[in-house]
């Protein structure tokens, strides 16, 4: 019985690490618990995340809805420096044992999902209540008609190198890299790929 009890433990240990592998860096179910997509997106919505440029290198494209790594605070006061609008992470989860909880089961992790609007070495500019990029209005379909896009942080920059600017399609309601600025592809954990329920919504976005 020690013996078959063993083998049972083992089985688990090798079962619950290619599951959080998988997870990692392949696919991961989310569920949506912010307001900030929506029309796009409500909550408790399902979604399924590709993660596999965590092997392929492969980066988001403009127009991709993304999920990250909350950075640690926004920017607030005074006047901010347009040249360098990179996101804060200033927590460290410590221990092994802490990083493996927090990075690979995501425990206690804060995350954020948006709309890629930017990418690294593209000019942004936040004016006349739109979106301005390499000087050419963003056209938005995904946004509602009423929806004014407006900042009082981030206004006029370049996405730095190994950055990129995201928002929420809900721009009023959207906590976004307008206050805290670029997010750096090391914090990215997913690429959506489809919505799996309500099943009435069932494919891509």
């Amino acid at each position: 019985m020690k013996k078959e009890l063993i083998e049972w433990v083992v089985c688990g240990i090798i079962a619950l690490i290619i599951v959080v592998t998988a997870r990692y860096y392949l696919v991961s179910p989310t569920i949506v618990k912010q307001a900030s997509m929506y029309p796009t997106l409500e909550n408790n919505e399902r979604l399924l995340l590709n993660r596999t440029f965590r092997i392929t290198k492969h980066k988001p494209k403009v127009g991709d809805i993304v999920t990250f790594q909350a950075p640690s605070s926004d920017y607030t006061g005074g006047i901010v420096d347009q040249s360098n609008p990179v996101g804060k992470y200033e927590t460290d989860p410590g221990s092994r044992l802490g990083k493996v909880l927090f990075y690979g089961f995501e425990f206690t992790k804060i995350s954020y999902i948006k709309r890629v609007i930017a990418l690294e070495g593209q000019h942004v500019e936040i004016k006349d209540e739109g979106v301005y990029v390499d000087g050419v209005k963003l056209e938005e379909p995904y946004l509602k008609g009423d929806v004014k896009t407006e900042s009082s942080v981030f206004t006029d920059f370049v996405v730095p190198e190994g950055y990129f600017f995201a928002m929420g399609d809900n721009r009023e309601f959207s906590r976004d890299c307008r206050v805290f600025g670029c997010i750096p592809y090391e914090k990215l954990e997913g690429i959506v790929m489809f919505r799996f329920w309500p099943f009435s919504k069932f494919g891509s976005i």
